[in-house]
């Protein structure tokens, strides 16, 4: 028999008048460990959404945890209730890494996607910028042949990191035992949450030491021929790319169904990176041959950025 355990309270948010309802849920069948349901967080940025946030079994306020906050939060935990039946396994996969010692103590704040506005949330803005105004009508030609709605006024992901950064974090930071500085303070995502992962520790990297990118949308909607949009993703990384001394960037990628697309642009990531002085030490850039663009291949391969920004 499933056992869960629900339990409400009420906390008062800081940077403003509201009131976070959240629930607490403990299913030993499904979690490995505690997750907070917080089912409408309050924000004056984006639409409000839910947030989890992942707690070890053992999590002590008598101790310290690093942060990792992700992206697409509803598809990390529970398969039984994603669109596509996979889920990352974060909880299962920390859990097994925390218990060997092979990564320090972290929690996870799982910000959900709102599926209508996700790629205006975290398509980065300010490379979209750099295209000339030729190049602006010919990318949103292209993107109505996708499955994306899009209008260049309608990209909130400055808004979006604002949300993380001055009212979700300081929210993580008052209510649980966690170190606050950059050096413990990591975020991570795949496809779309690839981009808005390499965007945030580029815009702040005071607030985030650490970066995960998995299988990163490079080609920001769907390839085609001289597609201009991922030389904007490299020119505004190589401006804007933190000290490699204090930071770590991981990226991977596989080489089947929309990660195909991503390969032959591998090249100027590792360029961009080595010519911004990164080494070894502090950034990879994967490939995974024969995986494909979707959870149960980020499941897979989960434990190596987990150990990359964590590990002892």
């Amino acid at each position: 028999m499933k056992k869960l355990l629900i339990l409400f309270f009420i906390s008062t948010f800081s940077f403003a008048q509201n009131k976070i309802k959240s629930q607490q849920i403990i299913d030993n069948e499904k979690f490995q460990g505690i997750i907070n349901r917080i089912e409408t967080f309050p924000s004056k940025y984006i639409t409000p959404r839910t947030v989890d946030i992942w707690l070890p079994k053992d999590y002590s306020s008598n101790k310290k945890y690093s942060v990792l906050y992700m992206h697409d939060g509803q598809m990390l935990f529970d398969a039984t209730t994603t669109w596509n039946k996979q889920e990352w396994m974060v909880d299962e996969v920390s859990t097994k890494l925390m218990q060997e010692n092979k990564t320090d103590d972290f929690i996870v704040v799982a910000i959900w996607n709102i599926s209508q506005i996700r790629h205006t949330d975290l398509y980065p803005k300010k490379p979209f910028q750099l295209l000339s105004i030729e190049q602006k009508n010919k990318v949103l030609v292209e993107a109505k042949k996708s499955q994306f709605a899009f209008d260049e006024n309608k990209i909130n992901s400055d808004n979006y990191l604002k949300f993380i950064v001055k009212e979700l974090k300081p929210y993580i930071d008052k209510n649980y035992s966690v170190y606050t500085d950059a050096n413990h303070t990591a975020i991570m995502g795949s496809s779309m949450g690839g981009l808005i992962s390499m965007y945030a520790i580029c815009e702040y990297p005071k607030v985030f030491g650490k970066a995960a990118c998995l299988s990163t949308h490079w080609i920001g909607f769907r390839e085609f021929e001289n597609n201009p949009i991922p030389e904007t993703f490299f020119t505004y990384m190589t401006k804007k790319l933190p000290n490699p001394k204090n930071h770590k960037i991981y990226f991977d990628y596989g080489t089947e169904t929309l990660d195909a697309d991503y390969v032959k642009y591998e090249h100027r990531v590792d360029e961009v990176l080595q010519s911004k002085g990164y080494t070894t030490e502090n950034y990879k850039n994967l490939k995974f041959e024969n995986e494909n663009h979707s959870e149960a291949s980020w499941q897979k391969r989960i434990d190596i950025p987990l150990q990359f920004l964590f590990g002892k």
